[in-house]
Parts: C-alpha cells; sequence; structure tokens
C-alpha cells in the first residue's frame, strides 16, 4: 500500500489492503503510543460488513498492550470525535471509508476530537511496522473490551441545543447513504419538530453510498420537488459531509452552504476575523461573493485537516470544502454533516422569509472543469518540462480571468487537473488540451 496514512487515515480495500491484522497493528500501535495501561480509546464505525471484522481487531490490539476499547458501535464519524474529545477517552479510532464504495474501509485516528497530524500518523506507521516486538503484559494488565452506545446520547443532546427551534414546522427530506446517519439522523430531526421524509437509510452492509448520499443526491432533489419541501439533506457515509437541496430541487454544494452562512455571518458582524477558510478546490464564485461583502477567503490544501488547522491558526471559525465538508469551529473540530444542516436552517429560518434558493443565488459560481487524466507518474508533472510550460502558457491566456489547478489524486494513479474562468468553452478546452498532453508526456 505504500505509506499507510494517506489524506484521510488508512483506505484501502477491506479483506484486501485493509486487513484484521493491519487493524489489530494499528490497536497496538495507538495503545502503545498511549502508554497502555489504564488509556481508553473509544471506537466507532459505519455500516460497511467489514466494520464489525475491522473493530473486533482494533479491540484485540488495544486490549493485547494493555488499553480498553469502548465500542460505540453505529455511529458517525463527527459523534466519535465529539465523545472522544468531551468523554474520558484518551483517543478515539473510527472505521469508516467515508463517501467511497462498500467494499472499501478506513482507519482514521482522533486526539483531542480531531485527526491527528502527520507527525502522529508517521509514529503511529513507524510503530504497526513493528508492532511484533511491542509489549505483551500478562493476563491481569491486559485491557478490556466493552460497548456503551449510551456515550452518543450526549452528542445528540449537543446537536438539539445547536439547533434550537429551527427545525419547528420545517417539512424536510434526508438523504442517509444507508450509512452512519441511518442511526441517528432521522430521530434527530423528527424531534427537533421537523416532519421528515427519510431516503436510504435501511443499510444492509453493502449498500453504502450506493447511488445515494452526497455524492449523488440527485434523488434527495427530485423528491424535495416532488413534495413541495422546504429542503433537503444528503449525508455521505459517516455523515461528515453534507449537500443540500433547495425548494426547487436544486442541488446546493459546500461551497455555496458556505457562503450563505458566511455572508449572513459577515452581515451581522459575527464572522470570526471576517474570513472564510476553503481549499483550493472551491470555486472562485464563493470567493468574489466573500470579498464584495467586505470578508475575505484563504485557501489551503485540499482536506479538512488542513482547512482545520488553517482556521485555528488564523483565528476563524467557518471553513470548508465544495464537497460538503463544513467546519463551524465554535461547535465542532471537524466537519459534521449533520451540524451543519443545523446551522443552515438557522440561517434560512433567520432570513425574514427568504428561501434558501434566493440565499443561494447570491453565491455566484464561476464555469469549472475538471479533468482526471490517467497517468503512471502523476508526481513527476511538476519536472516534466513541457507539461510545465503548457500550464504557465495556460495560466498567461487566462490573465487574471481564472485559475488552474493541477494536483495528483492521493488514492489512483491520476492527475486531476481543474480550470476555473468566466468562458465555459475556453476552459474546458484548455483543460482538455493539459489532460491530453499529461497522458502524452507522463505515461
Amino acid at each position: 500500500m505504500g505509506r499507510l496514512f494517506g489524506t484521510d487515515g488508512i483506505r484501502g480495500v477491506a479483506n484486501v489492503d485493509l486487513t484484521p491484522t493491519l487493524a489489530h497493528d494499528l490497536g497496538r500501535a495507538v495503545g502503545h503510543l498511549l502508554g497502555g495501561e489504564h488509556h481508553r480509546v473509544v471506537v466507532g464505525q459505519d455500516t460497511r460488513r467489514s466494520g464489525d471484522m475491522l473493530v473486533a481487531a482494533l479491540g484485540s490490539g488495544l486490549a493485547s498492550v494493555g488499553a480498553d476499547a469502548v465500542e460505540l458501535g453505529v455511529v458517525t464519524t463527527p459523534c466519535l470525535a465529539y465523545v472522544a474529545a468531551t468523554g474520558d477517552f484518551d483517543a478515539g479510532i473510527m472505521v469508516s471509508a467515508s463517501h467511497n464504495p462498500a467494499a472499501d474501509n478506513g482507519l482514521k485516528v482522533i486526539s483531542g476530537g480531531r485527526k491527528v497530524d502527520d507527525e502522529a500518523e508517521d509514529l503511529l506507521e513507524h510503530l504497526i511496522f513493528q508492532a511484533e516486538s511491542l509489549e505483551r503484559p500478562a493476563n491481569g494488565d491486559l485491557g478490556t473490551i466493552s460497548r456503551d452506545p449510551s456515550a452518543v446520547e450526549a452528542y445528540r443532546a449537543h446537536l438539539a441545543e445547536a439547533a434550537g427551534d429551527a427545525f419547528e414546522g420545517m417539512r424536510i427530506a434526508i438523504d442517509c447513504a444507508n450509512g452512519s446517519a441511518s442511526a441517528i439522523a432521522p430521530e434527530l430531526f423528527r424531534g427537533m419538530g421537523a416532519a421528515v421524509t427519510v431516503l436510504c437509510a435501511e443499510p444492509d452492509g453493502s449498500n453504502i453510498n450506493d447511488g445515494c448520499g452526497s455524492t449523488q443526491p440527485e434523488g434527495l432533489a427530485r423528491t424535495v420537488k416532488a413534495n413541495g419541501l422546504d429542503l433537503g439533506f444528503a449525508f455521505d457515509g459517516d455523515a461528515d459531509r453534507l449537500i443540500a437541496a433547495d425548494e426547487r430541487g436544486e442541488i446546493v454544494d459546500g461551497d455555496v452552504v458556505m457562503g450563505v452562512c458566511a455572508l449572513d455571518r459577515l452581515a451581522a458582524g459575527t464572522l470570526a476575523q471576517g474570513l472564510l477558510v476553503v481549499s483550493v478546490m472551491s470555486n472562485g464564485g464563493l470567493e468574489r461573493a466573500i470579498n464584495a461583502a467586505g470578508g475575505s477567503v484563504l485557501r489551503t490544501q485540499v482536506g479538512d485537516r488542513h482547512v482545520f488547522e488553517a482556521m485555528e491558526r488564523t483565528g476563524a471559525m467557518l471553513g470548508g470544502e465544495q464537497s460538503g465538508h463544513v467546519i463551524f469551529r465554535d461547535r465542532a473540530t471537524t466537519g459534521d454533516g449533520l451540524l451543519t444542516a443545523i446551522e443552515l436552517t438557522k440561517t434560512l429560518r433567520a432570513a425574514d422569509g427568504a428561501s434558501l434558493s434566493q440565499l443561494a443565488a447570491r453565491i455566484p459560481r464561476l464555469p469549472q472543469v475538471m479533468i482526471n487524466s490517467a497517468v503512471r507518474h502523476k508526481d513527476q508533472w511538476q519536472i516534466d518540462p513541457e507539461f510545465g510550460a503548457a500550464v504557465s502558457q495556460a495560466t498567461n491566456v487566462l490573465h487574471g480571468r481564472g485559475r488552474i489547478l493541477v494536483r495528483p489524486s492521493g488514492t489512483e494513479p491520476k492527475l486531476r487537473i481543474m480550470v476555473e474562468g468566466d468562458d465555459s468553452e475556453e476552459i474546458s478546452e484548455i483543460a482538455r488540451g493539459l489532460a491530453r498532453l499529461a497522458e502524452s508526456r507522463l505515461n
């Protein structure tokens, strides 16, 4: 698998790349790093069939070095992070591959309510490769494995407190992606006073993210429009993302969600530092809208962890990604789809009768073309003189009217080429040309 930790923990095909042995060794590594005996690690999972297998292996590994594993069962990643940060725990491990297909799975290590940094991942990876040599305490000093789903109640209360009465009388649809949201979202939103139409909340271990959820929200959008609902929310497999649908059945992505919330806070003088933190993938129209309203935008590398780190560094309280990871740092340490749905609805209810489509219209969208170019040598694009010269020439052609972003995929042998600008035909031609050149030069 090369380096075990990628942009979002360890990912791979369950029982092929991501084996019980690897999960067991990660458990041993985490327990050893914490100091073993008397340290408690909370473990959660999404609805994939491989989750039980990997959770069992993690618990075994933790107990084998003296640490105690406390299993929550099926929970969202933000719930796991909240419980790990606010409960009597030293760390957390989430078993989930987020928006990936059911055959995949992943392991995310949480410390202080947030994903651990690169330095900690490097140390854990080193320990994984020498897991067999780590301590093996005698029977009396082994850790325990227990189950405590009640710890989730504190998270439910946290969300309900954040929502207040925002959902009273609202008619909404939710798409749970047959994932973690299935276990909490329907009851949560109904308990807050909404009339809820529920989609894709019948997980069977194999249907997570299958034609549904935040990566395929079209079914949600059709449901909202057909039933005359106020709005809809689509979550991904572990519910750390949100894509919305407005009352007309139009899809509202993470950029627009952030823009709507940021403009509301700018107008009220409550957007910390007047700053919105986004990744390089966010649409330039969002940046134009925030700048025009007197705020500013800071861009980071792709990945919600990088967004969160920049928010901490600058004091910003709102940030996220176009994909639907949105972070409200005054309430959470990670992207949280359920919390984002709450904050968006609160913004909508405070908008003097405006609809979501009206608020979304304030965030223009520049034409944007993304091409995933299949190449063997994806990391060599910067040192290939011909390709580099083509990127520079195309950037000069745009003359500040747009931008070009080239980056290697973190999980596939592909080069991702994004071109954005005012003229859709122009940027499409530029993107296609760069993709053809990449495939000829980098294979």
